[in-house]
């Protein structure tokens, strides 16, 4: 097959200098089409040409065989109709087979976020004078004022925070920009670790990242969980967090204060209404729970 790897590193340029998806998504897209690519050798098909909706099928029953997410399933499907339609456009492939296939429903998982008072528990068990305290301080001040995600904190640049507005520019999915505001809290803890930490830990480091390791180096996402456990860890919490979870907590607490779902869209960088959505479900679960806990007649 190849011919057909050779169409694969084809469409993953062009999804990645033409279309600038990110790093992630481009190796997310890699991995579902050579999982696709496997499978159609093991079916004997030596072309692409050869493909019908009947292997299509095949392949989707096979994932739910193999107990996959739906959401899993969702996105391999998804990868391999842009596939197609690009082999499409490009090398004039047929691409019904897979188009015609549906997605499967969402599983309805309402996301994980804190209570007010749990983030109020966790600030105040973590506040400290040493420097790895305030540098943490900072970070967690930053993910819950912003409800940004880990990929983009970590990408952050000195010269993307104006102190001045206490705004912040971030670059989301698909590399659209976008500006976020900040709070006094935010603020007076990022102004702290940049004015008392950050040189210190950087010493003779030549990068321009906002938060740095304790060796001066660009922070990970891995980094940034594992700072996160730590500091639940800290506070005595019995309960797993993920940076994911800030930016649920970010959302859900706005919704909950009477923010609109549009302005609760455009912080969290959704291309759609319907990703904000979920969260209406998680304020109205809330709302549930606190009658049924508290009404004399529930």
């Amino acid at each position: 097959m190849q011919k057909t790897f050779a169409e694969l590193d084809s469409f993953l340029k062009y999804i990645q200098i033409e279309k600038n998806f990110s790093v992630h998504t481009v190796r997310e897209y890699e991995y579902d089409l050579k999982e696709f690519l496997a499978f159609l050798n093991s079916e004997g098909i030596s072309k692409l040409e050869e493909v019908e909706y009947l292997h299509a099928r095949i392949y989707v029953t096979k994932l739910y065989e193999e107990k996959k997410a739906r959401t899993s399933i969702s996105r391999k499907i998804s990868s391999i109709r842009s596939f197609f339609k690009y082999l499409n456009r490009e090398f004039n492939l047929d691409d019904s087979s897979f188009q015609s296939l549906y997605h499967p429903k969402k599983e309805k998982r309402l996301p994980n976020f804190f209570y007010e008072e749990e983030l109020t528990h966790l600030f105040e068990n973590n506040v400290g004078n040493d420097p790895k305290s305030i540098r943490n301080m900072a970070l967690l001040e930053l993910l819950y004022a912003t409800g940004i995600r880990v990929s983009e904190c970590t990408s952050i640049e000195m010269a993307d925070i104006d102190f001045h507005y206490s705004i912040i520019r971030v670059m989301g999915k698909g590399r659209k920009e976008r500006i976020i505001p900040f709070g006094q809290y935010a603020h007076e803890a990022l102004t702290r670790y940049i004015e008392e930490v950050r040189p210190k830990l950087m010493k003779n480091k030549q990068h321009h990242k906002l938060f740095v390791n304790m060796r001066g180096g660009e922070l990970t996402a891995r980094g940034v969980r594992y700072i996160l456990e730590e500091m639940i860890k800290n506070a005595s919490m019995h309960t797993k967090i993920y940076p994911h979870m800030l930016r649920h907590s970010f959302a859900t607490h706005l919704l909950n204060q009477g923010a609109d779902l549009r302005t609760v869209q455009e912080l969290l960088g959704h291309a759609s209404l319907s990703s904000t959505q979920v969260y209406t479900h998680v304020t109205k679960e809330h709302l549930r729970n606190t009658y049924m806990n508290t009404h004399p007649r529930a």
